[in-house]
């Protein structure tokens, strides 16, 4: 990836027009000399990024007892074991649900019924709830989760991640951008050479390209 990213970066930004709402910033990695008909070979990572989305990121949390206590005011929104049942019963409210949130945690006991009953709804959608302890305190987790993206390349050579919005510094979206990169050429096995070309633009600007 060239030296100067920060000022590439700096230049998708400045190319891309006022709009009314507030553009991503996005990655797209084009990768080559990667078999990605093998699951085993797949991009599946959820990386936290350093300075943050840029946005605010809704989280869920399933629970009862002490830990929808701790979780209230701390997450968009609490289901208790019983809502369970009236979500898979009610499968638009559930898509709804898993729709207007980004993130799930729940207590572990709670996992096997929800894969069970809404498993079809949040696992194509990468949302399965990551389990916590119950009565453990689950802020640590919740603002983890507010700084995390999730990468997939599914069995696409080209895919694409959101690395910020439009409106934070070159410098930060840099140190975004340079996490994801890290992290995705770890684990391919030819590290960059797998890379073809990074490109970095805003949702509707012009694509600058990284590598």
């Amino acid at each position: 990836m060239y030296d100067n990213v920060g000022d590439l970066v700096k230049k998708a930004l400045e190319g891309s027009k006022e709009r009314k709402f507030k553009e991503s910033v996005d990655l797209a990695i084009n990768l080559r000399g990667v078999d990605l008909s093998q699951p085993k070979n797949r991009i599946e990572e959820e990386i936290l990024l350093p300075k943050g989305r840029g946005r605010d990121i809704k989280i869920g949390v399933f629970g009862s007892g002490e830990l929808a206590e701790k979780a209230k005011g701390i997450a968009d929104v609490v289901i208790g074991p019983e809502q369970i049942e009236e979500y898979a019963d009610n499968k638009r409210e559930a898509r709804k649900l898993v729709g207007n949130h980004n993130f799930f945690i729940a207590e572990a006991p709670l996992m096997p019924v929800i894969g069970k009953r809404l498993g079809a709804v949040m696992g194509p959608r990468g949302k399965m709830p990551k389990p916590i302890t119950p009565g453990a305190e689950p802020s640590g987790m919740i603002n983890s989760l507010k700084r995390n993206i999730k990468v997939r390349s599914k069995d696409r050579k080209t895919f694409h991640t959101m690395v910020g919005t439009k409106d934070m510094s070159p410098e930060d979206l840099e140190a975004n951008i340079r996490a994801v990169v890290t992290r995705v050429t770890s684990k391919l096995e030819q590290g960059e050479n797998n890379i073809a070309s990074i490109y970095v633009k805003t949702t509707m600007g012009s694509a600058v390209r990284l590598l």
